[in-house]
């Protein structure tokens, strides 16, 4: 290496230790702030909840709005997240119940929404970590409802209905599924394993590449790739978490059928979130038994100009061949409009549970 390489290289180097520093002064001054802020409301009586999820998403956006690159918006958006999560975290910790075990898209959800400093709990079933919320043994749950391939969550759908919880948050997160073994080639498989809407979304590539191998679903990918990890001749499906986490090298990478598989999870807690000016407000409601009723219902929203981003059909529990509709509508619940025509829609309903209003997931 020259001298003048070296020469040139050690300025640079000496400037990024230089703002290194200044990074480092900055982000303790955050966090004292963030520190003050707990320690005004506490003052004034106002502890309440120290996670808002309504600010977050505005500080993210607006990050996005004035960031001048070179770095991507994406990774601003997880540098602030992390950041946000540690400021937390000196305050009290989140405790966050989600779909384990450790190595799922799950897990992945909850780390891309409340950071690395939160306090993460898997949990056996989905109805379990709507339990560890409920009985205030963890403060948020992040469950998935939606896939962009295979649709609905059936068994989340089925335990909103009941739950008290509100849907404060949501975050959406592309699913790459990857084919793990410790075996060497695809001529030794004779099973795959993975939850059954993973085997859904790679039906077609199993189809080409392993047409003979059992299918066997299992309660999520990261207990596929347990199992994967100690049967000789089995395979799982599975994240780039699991094959990590379980040492499971990669024999074939992104075989969905599909190129933007995506999942949508929920963030529910004890509370919803204020507005922000990008809001979803989520409900579900049915209508009495009549020709025209659901479109009685959602006249009043479309009088309104209120758009509706989702409309979904669950049978309902307790009687037969009778259904509720599970809606998600542009804006929140708290705005003039929404809020008025909300009122008519509960007037003309036979039933309906406004589930929660929060932020648009922010990438």
């Amino acid at each position: 290496m020259s001298d003048d390489l070296q020469q040139a290289l050690a300025g640079v180097r000496a400037d990024i230790d230089r703002i290194d520093g200044q990074l480092l002064e900055l982000l303790n001054e955050r966090a004292r702030c963030a520190q003050r802020v707990g320690d005004i409301k506490a003052e004034h009586g106002e502890g309440g909840h120290i996670y808002r999820p309504e600010r977050e998403a505005q500080v993210l956006r607006r990050l996005q709005e004035v960031n001048p690159g070179p770095l991507p918006s994406e990774n601003i958006t997880f540098f602030f997240r992390e950041v946000m999560s540690a400021c937390l975290s000196l305050e009290q910790p989140l405790s966050i119940a989600f779909l384990g075990p450790l190595g799922t898209f799950s897990e992945s959800a909850a780390t891309k929404h409340f950071g690395h400093a939160a306090n993460l709990l898997p949990q056996a079933s989905i109805d379990d970590v709507f339990r560890e919320v409920e009985s205030g043994h963890a403060h948020y749950a992040v469950v998935p409802v939606e896939n962009s391939t295979e649709g609905a969550v059936g068994r989340t759908m089925d335990l909103l209905l009941a739950t008290p919880l509100k849907i404060c948050g949501e975050v959406v997160v592309r699913i790459h599924q990857n084919l793990l073994s410790t075996e060497a080639d695809f001529s030794a498989i004779t099973k795959v394993y993975s939850h059954a809407q993973s085997l859904a979304q790679c039906h077609e590539w199993l189809n080409r590449m392993l047409p003979k191998a059992q299918r066997i679903s299992v309660g999520s990918n990261a207990q596929a790739a347990q199992l994967a990890a100690a049967e000789a001749g089995a395979a799982a499906i599975a994240g780039e978490a699991a094959a990590s986490r379980y040492k499971l090298p990669r024999l074939a990478e992104n075989i969905e059928d599909e190129p933007n598989n995506t999942t949508r999870f929920l963030v529910l807690g004890k509370h919803d979130a204020g507005p922000t000016g990008r809001d979803k407000t989520s409900l579900i409601m049915s209508a009495p038994n009549r020709t025209g009723a659901l479109h009685e219902l959602l006249q009043p929203l479309s009088l309104a100009g209120v758009s509706m981003c989702r409309l979904e059909s669950r049978p309902a529990r307790n009687a037969l061949w009778e259904y509720v509709f599970y809606v998600d509508l542009e804006g929140h619940r708290d705005e003039p409009m929404l809020k008025a025509a909300l009122e008519t829609l509960a007037a003309n309903a036979a039933y309906l549970k406004i589930l929660g209003a929060y932020p648009v997931a922010v990438y």
